[in-house]
């Protein structure tokens, strides 16, 4: 059995010819290999490094409709011998499934050029230099102000690795990956109020990380900030949500527009493909194809291309989230949003998710408002996906007269994402990517701020 780092790509190749030899019908391997490095800083000193590096097989198969897997991370000839055998038995004594398979042929492949996935300077930092930037940031935060007294701790934490995949459809590819990251979390103090706040940023390389002094300097004036907050009554108004909770916000229509609870009706959007669920300010994105994106991969977990999916356009639903199966459960084609660790069926998951820009810039937005509540931090999980209704508790700023004008804390916010979608009234020019998914500053008319 080849092994070693040059030959991954013919060893996934290979673990699948192993596999229809034993008597698969189908099968697929993913081989990922990667070296993760995470150092935590508080009140300036060392609290912890962790470094470990990682390598292991998955084997999907199928015999008929019936599908077992399996994964190991002892790539030996034995080891693969064992992964293979595993997979054979598991699909033997599961049932027929009409919907199971691989993409069709002509549904296989991979973007080409370079997607800039991958930045050697991340492998190239030392330890003591990473463990650097973790205080650089911190010392900026607790430099920053009096006030700032405290700290919850600085981390830097980078990754370098591999993703190949192969399957017995004639596919096979892989792609280096790397990222780093860096954040602060101080604690500010005026009197017997004390409040924290975070800032971290990621990037694909050191080269475009944010200066650790920024990070700290950032972190430190969003914890000062939110000092003395007050509780304001229950009422209704406009609420605006700047672009880091924004982004949450759009992370729950992913789930709204995730394949397998569409085809569950598990999901408010059900059955909407071609009406108006959102206002026509509102454009919703999901494109795995734009370089250097957290979300950005030349195939999906099946071996399908990555491509430009538009979810919601001017507030008309377009098009769901999909993989295979639940392409076929609902008589369409897969997406390409394929995803899945090492070992059972394929999930879905989204490339770069996010909300189109506006037009208006974030301080305009807020200029207009007499009355509103500018959203910085959500709490909980009360969102239920199957009939839309939306609580969360929330921490921010109030908005009097255009200004941002005191803290505000311990409120709720609540209402219904179907009419929250329809609710939106100003989209920002602010988008930036600072993951995944990502949101410029979004206006919602009206909802409930539940306070005393």
């Amino acid at each position: 059995m080849p092994s070693g780092e040059n030959h991954l790509g013919e060893m996934a190749r290979d673990v699948v010819r192993r596999a229809l030899a034993a008597g698969a019908g189908d099968a697929e391997c993913t081989i990922e290999e990667g070296d993760e490095f995470s150092a935590n800083v508080r009140m300036r000193e060392l609290e912890n490094l962790k470094e470990a590096g990682s390598r292991a097989a998955g084997l999907r198969i199928l015999i008929g409709q019936r599908t077992g897997s399996s994964y190991t991370s002892d790539l030996s000839a034995e080891g693969i011998e064992r992964l293979v055998k595993s997979a054979i038995e598991l699909a033997e004594v599961t049932t027929d499934d009409p919907h199971a398979g691989l993409p069709e042929p002509e549904e296989l492949g991979a973007l080409s050029g370079c997607l800039d996935l991958y930045s050697a300077d991340v492998d190239g930092l030392d330890t003591d230099g990473r463990i650097a930037l973790a205080r650089r940031a911190e010392e900026a935060a607790l430099d920053a102000d009096p006030r700032i007294t405290n700290s919850e701790g600085a981390s830097f934490d980078s990754y370098a690795g591999r993703h190949i995949f192969a399957n017995s459809r004639g596919f096979a590819g892989e792609y280096r990956s790397s990222s780093c990251s860096l954040g602060v979390v101080p604690v500010a103090r005026d009197g017997e109020s004390m409040e924290r706040d975070a800032w971290h940023h990621s990037a694909r390389s050191l080269a475009h990380l944010e200066p650790p002094e920024q990070i700290g300097r950032t972190a430190a004036a969003r914890a000062l900030r939110r000092l003395n907050p007050v509780k304001v009554a229950t009422q209704k108004v406009p609420v605006v949500f700047e672009p880091r909770v924004a982004a949450s916000l759009v992370g729950n229509l992913f789930e709204a527009v995730h394949g397998m609870l569409i085809y569950r009706h598990e999901s408010f959007l059900a059955g909407k493909l071609g009406e108006k669920v959102a206002s026509e300010k509102l454009s919703l994105i999901d494109d795995a194809t734009i370089p250097g994106l957290f979300g950005t991969s030349p195939f999906d977990d099946e071996g399908v291309a990555s491509r430009r999916t538009v979810v919601l356009e001017r507030g008309v639903l377009k098009s769901y989230l999909l993989n295979t199966y639940a392409a076929r459960k609902l008589g369409m084609k897969t997406t390409g949003n394929a995803s899945r660790g090492l070992a059972g069926n394929a999930g879905i998951g989204h490339g770069n998710f996010f909300v189109e820009n506006g037009v208006q810039s974030p301080e305009r937005i807020i200029a207009r408002i007499a009355d509103g509540f500018y959203v910085t931090e959500l709490i909980g999980m009360g969102v239920n996906i199957v009939t839309g209704d939306y609580s969360r508790g929330a921490a921010g700023l109030w908005i009097r007269n255009g200004e941002l004008a005191f803290a505000v804390s311990e409120v709720t916010i609540a209402g219904n994402l179907q009419d929250m979608l329809l609710g939106v009234e100003e989209v920002g020019n602010d988008l930036e990517f600072r993951g995944s998914v990502a949101a410029p500053t979004l206006k919602i008319g009206e909802m409930t701020v539940g306070g005393k």
